[in-house]
């Protein structure tokens, strides 16, 4: 198999990615108009979702943008109602609030649950019952984290909630696989963002980036394969699976 087969190629296909403002959302949305995918940008600023369709069409593909909070069922349900239906859906839209289990006050727990949880279930629902609707399959890639698999200080509210992403994504997988709906994630490791630049350039975040087997955070052309892989043709087959890129953090001695 080369990487030109066909199998990889996104022409023809739509795809929603959430959070497609900025980070992870913005840099996918570039890769997958490269492969030949159009978007659906959603997220709730729009003014930045412009910045990202204006990268998209500097590849010859369309990009619909959706103001969409995904924390918000009616937004979703509006935003899904005014898009035209997608192909593959990217659930990456996600929020953290830093503390310990006695400091995390009840709606900081309440905010990161409401976004990275059932932002997910509500995106997945309105994508899944359009395409049973249509009789179509779909494919659903969900963002998680590593911090789904292990945990790390003080983050119990997005630890529990990319732990429960990764058990929703493989109810999914197993629910709707006779209608061609194929659900899996992806659990990145430490990237450097702009949401966590900050953190990371501090004393405790080069102290976790020296527990990286590799010795450094990735960088995010690094999660264009796995990317590419699920969005494509190329994984028909591969469903409910957790695909960790961390730099065998998972694997670093405890």
């Amino acid at each position: 198999m080369s990487a030109t087969d066909p199998r990889f190629s996104l022409a023809g296909k739509r795809v929603l990615v959430t959070g497609a403002s900025s980070g992870f959302g913005a840099h996918f949305a570039d890769v997958l108009a490269a492969a030949g995918a159009d978007l659906v940008l959603a997220a709730r600023r729009v003014d930045k979702l412009e910045q990202t369709a204006d990268a998209v069409r500097t590849h010859g593909r369309q990009a619909h943008v959706a103001a969409m909070d995904v924390s918000d069922p009616d937004s979703v349900v509006v935003a899904f109602a005014d898009m035209p239906r997608p192909d593959v859906v990217i659930n990456n839209a996600g929020i953290n609030r830093v503390g310990t289990t006695e400091s995390l006050s009840s709606d900081d727990w309440d905010a990161v649950l409401d976004t990275n949880l059932k932002g997910v279930f509500m995106v997945a629902q309105q994508a899944i019952r359009g395409w049973l609707e249509a009789g179509t399959g779909g494919n659903i890639i969900n963002i998680a984290s590593i911090l789904g698999l292990r945990v790390s200080l003080q983050l119990p509210a997005y630890s529990a909630s990319k732990a429960a992403v990764v058990q929703l994504t493989k109810s999914i997988a197993v629910d709707y696989a006779r209608q061609g709906i194929r659900c899996n994630a992806i659990c990145p490791g430490y990237f450097e963002t702009d949401l966590n630049r900050e953190w990371l350039n501090s004393e405790a975040g080069q102290r976790q980036v020296r527990r990286v087997p590799t010795g450094r955070t990735g960088l995010l052309p690094e999660l264009d394969g796995p990317l590419l892989l699920l969005a494509s043709d190329a994984s028909s087959y591969i469903n409910g699976a957790i695909i960790p890129v961390d730099g065998a953090h998972l694997c670093s001695p405890l």
